[in-house]
């Protein structure tokens, strides 16, 4: 049996594919009562499966029951995307974070199986393991140079 986390997320995405523009508004308690959770389950939902990682901009405000707008970043859909690459990386990134970004563009189609594994074997840390100072510096910039050519080539 799936998890809530799960479920809720599930439930999530497809609200988003079923609107017109990939975009959702929705109440935090109002979602929290639905899956008899603790608002606090939402928020580790949206923080951890909702990232720019994966597609996603997350839009919060407390209060009132707490809004939420989740919108699809849909690439081929988005006029500069050279930004928004350059952006949703930035001058540092994780390994876990690269991965979790890597995987989102396999799963929706922008790269090959082939091309997550060399991707990930080009970042990782076993490659990158004679630069101890700067690592995630550079792992950002392998990224988005790859990054760069895959999507626009």
């Amino acid at each position: 049996m799936p998890g809530l986390s799960n479920i809720i997320e599930e439930f999530l995405k497809e609200l988003i594919e079923e609107a017109e523009d990939g975009i959702i508004e929705i109440q935090r308690n109002q979602l929290a009562q639905q899956f008899e959770c603790a608002p606090s389950q939402i928020n580790y939902v949206l923080t951890t499966r909702f990232t720019p990682y994966k597609g996603y901009y997350v839009e919060s405000r407390r209060g009132g029951g707490g809004y939420i707008k989740i919108v699809k970043v849909e690439m081929d859909r988005h006029e500069n995307i050279n930004d928004l690459i350059i952006n949703a990386i930035g001058k540092s990134i994780t390994k876990n974070k690269a991965y979790s970004m890597i995987e989102g563009l396999e799963k929706e189609g922008f790269i090959t199986k082939m091309e997550e594994i060399l991707m990930k074997a080009a970042i990782g840390d076993r490659a990158l393991q004679n630069v101890k100072k700067y690592r995630n510096n550079l792992r950002a910039d392998i990224l988005t140079n790859m990054m760069l050519v895959l999507l626009k080539g």
